[in-house]
């Protein structure tokens, strides 16, 4: 499926046509880092929600936050990238990569958003994909700047939404009673 078939054609975002990519998601982390348990906590769901979905994951530089192995976590459907987040359209691993699952939804998570992310979001919406950001998994290096790169974004149809948002717009699409019943629970 292009991705053209899929924007516009659902409200939700559909799980098997869906990769979430996490760009230097550890840079700037320290133990006093504000947010670093929410960040946490919400990585955590990701995980649990990757595995529960068989949703794709490419990581790209600095990923591996404290305290959490991400290539122990996640290795059945991750893709770990030596590249510059800024170029990261002219990695053939990483389009082939998207091509081969049908890929029509990328989430952004990592940092720093109005930099690298920023950028990737634009090149991936110019290609026609539909875009979102984990805000929850998305931390700026100048926190003035946040809302300024989101309403700049969101001119071009990129909107924040959360792990927990992401979870459950997946379950709901899907339309299973037991996921939706185990996305639940775990949201709890």
């Amino acid at each position: 499926m292009s991705p053209e078939k899929v924007i516009g054609t659902q409200m939700f975002a559909d799980p098997r046509h869906s990769h979430v990519v996490l760009i230097n998601l550890s840079r700037g982390e320290t133990p006093i880092s504000a947010g670093l348990a929410a960040r946490h906590s919400s990585f955590s769901l990701l995980h649990t929600g990757l595995e529960m979905f068989a949703v794709p994951l490419t990581v790209i530089g600095e990923c591996q936050p404290a305290g959490i192995d991400v290539r122990q976590q996640l290795t059945q459907s991750m893709m770990q990238l030596d590249v510059d987040p800024l170029s990261i359209w002219r990695d053939r691993r990483f389009t082939d990569n998207l091509a081969s699952a049908q890929t029509g939804i990328i989430f952004y998570g990592g940092s720093w958003l109005e930099e690298e992310i920023f950028i990737a979001a634009l090149q991936t919406a110019e290609r026609g994909y539909d875009v979102r950001l984990l805000s929850d998994l998305t931390a700026a290096r100048v926190d003035r700047d946040r809302s300024l790169v989101l309403n700049r974004l969101a001119l071009h149809g990129i909107l924040p939404t959360t792990v927990r948002q992401m979870l459950l717009e997946w379950a709901v699409c899907l339309d299973d009673a037991l996921l939706k019943q185990k996305v639940q629970q775990l949201l709890l």
